[in-house]
């Protein structure tokens, strides 16, 4: 048994303290052997920190931390020619203020790297200068370099929403990545992560001899867990959580399954994130560990200003094989920007078109919070989703539709001008989502698709949706309902299951902006 790694993304202080590590050693060196210049992109909190400590313990030849290791045998033999390594995290550096401001304190962790390599140079006016200084002043004292850049575009993310700062951060990171490319003789190996893939950021302009790995078959796994590795390193745990839950060894991983895999990168390997396991073991129940480490205050400025009110519009959709390549950040498209930050995924490839679609359910779940509470503005968000919980938990479907109703009425109907049936069913579907409750949308049957489904313990709802224009089109709107619920038996495939099962319309009244409710009892 090893403790988790919970918050640990320093491999040196996690192979001392002993933590659980899936070990991708050998894989790195793999990388490291057939490439020169890499770049990586994985959404945030996937491990890429990780991997940038760990490429530098390889490097450096830190043998005391690769016993049992795959890569062992290869940091042994680096060890007799150890090189030396700059490693820049620019996610540390300030996250707002001036341009100038960044450029200085990324002047002055150029200078600390330095010294650590006992390399002492006078400060530079720009980044750039810096960056040149210390490259060859490193390369004259200890030869070739290995370079590692960690979250690449956090400066630029960090300021999402100011288009004219982004074109000066741009300026700075030019002149910057550029310096890279033209001391190539100084560099070993370079390896560049990040969350996007913007061109016009600098990177991928200066440096066009950058391998880029982030949806190449061969790496799909390079990051992330697999199910092969999850149910190897973590057998304690899945034993542990087995007897703390009281459920059986396959249900729980088909639940792990169901909430925490799903994230594809290359449109064939399915990999975990490591992040959300490791807090999913360590406490010991199903929740939105990924989203609650850091809320994306960039991607709800994102969906703000490309008014993307409908978060199901990118179900399986169908997108070029070249939709993550942006030219620059103010134009790239939602579904790309989306995918880059870790709400979308390759859900396949069909030749030169990849299928697209929220990952797991703990990434619908997040995304749906953020609509709830961002876009929807439905504030006192906990309060309603207990609100919600409890009447499910005692089949009170009055209070359900209260609980409904209070979200309706704090809708901002000026900025939704356009409300349909489907949107009112979205809205519905987010507040469930966001509350932490399992619902399937646009369900198939084998007579039609069943506008809504909600999994909670052993129950099941089945609800139809209906829109009326105003009051006196309710209970016509209600009995077409449960004639589409009966003529379509949406219901049928659940009622061998052993399970609760209750059915129910809801129907939205247009004018007055209430919903009601019909279950089966009352018919």
């Amino acid at each position: 048994m090893q403790e988790l790694p919970v918050s640990l993304d320093n491999f040196s202080l996690l192979r001392r303290k002993n933590r659980l590590y899936v070990d991708k050693s050998q894989r790195l060196a793999e990388l490291a052997d057939r490439h020169d210049w890499v770049f990586l992109a994985r959404p945030r909190r996937f491990g890429k920190s990780l991997t940038v400590s760990t490429l530098e313990a390889m490097f450096s030849g830190r043998m005391e931390l690769f016993h049992g290791l795959g890569a062992e045998a290869w940091v042994a033999k680096r060890s007799e020619s150890p090189l030396p390594v700059l490693r820049l995290n620019l996610g540390r550096l300030p996250s707002l203020g001036t341009v100038q401001e960044l450029n200085d304190a990324l002047v002055l962790e150029l200078l600390r790297l330095a010294g650590t390599h006992g390399v002492q140079l006078p400060k530079a006016t720009n980044a750039s200068t810096m960056l040149n200084t210390v490259l060859h002043a490193i390369y004259d004292k200890s030869g070739e370099i290995v370079v590692l850049i960690d979250e690449y575009d956090k400066p630029m993310l960090n300021n999402i929403d100011d288009i004219h700062k982004i074109e000066e951060i741009r300026r700075v990171f030019c002149d910057f990545y550029s310096v890279l490319k033209a001391c190539s003789e100084c560099i070993f190996f370079a390896f560049i992560t990040g969350i996007s893939k913007f061109a016009k950021f600098g990177l991928f302009s200066s440096m066009n001899n950058l391998d880029d790995i982030s949806m190449n078959e061969e790496y799909g796994d390079i990051l992330g867990c697999t199910q092969k590795e999850l149910e190897s390193y973590y057998e304690y745990w899945i034993q542990k959580t087995c007897l703390n839950m009281n459920i059986d060894r396959l249900e729980l991983l088909e639940q792990i399954r169901k909430y925490y895999d799903g994230f594809c990168f290359d449109g064939k390997t399915k990999v975990y994130n490591p992040f959300s396991l490791n807090n999913f073991f360590a406490k010991g129940r199903f929740d939105n560990y990924w989203n609650q480490s850091a809320q994306s205050s960039f991607l709800i400025k994102w969906i703000k200003k490309h008014r993307i009110d409908d978060p199901d519009r990118y179900r399986h959709l169908v997108v070029p094989i070249e939709f993550a390549d942006s030219l620059e950040i103010e134009n790239a498209k939602p579904e790309s920007f989306l995918y880059q930050s870790g709400y979308l995924t390759i859900e396949k490839i069909e030749g030169q078109q990849i299928v697209i679609d929220y990952p797991n359910y703990e990434v619908i779940r997040a995304i749906s919070k953020i609509y709830a509470e961002f876009i929807y503005k439905i504030d006192d968000f906990i309060t309603l989703g207990n609100d919600i919980w409890d009447a499910l938990a005692k089949h009170d479907f009055l209070k359900l539709i209260r609980a409904y109703n209070v979200a309706i009425a704090k809708l901002p109907y000026d900025e939704f001008p356009v409300r349909n049936e489907y949107w009112y069913r979205m809205v519905f579907e987010s507040v469930l989502r966001g509350a932490g409750i399992i619902v399937y949308a646009e369900v198939h049957t084998y007579k039609g698709r069943s506008d809504i489904v909600i999994q909670r313990n052993n129950e099941i709802y089945v609800i139809e949706f209906k829109l009326a224009k105003d009051e006196t089109q309710i209970q016509k709107k209600i009995r077409e309902g449960w004639s589409q619920i009966r003529e379509k038996g949406y219901a049928e495939g659940y009622k061998d299951s052993g399970r609760f099962i209750a059915e129910a319309v809801i129907v939205v009244d247009d004018k007055n902006k209430v919903a009601s409710i019909s279950t089966s009892d009352e018919i």
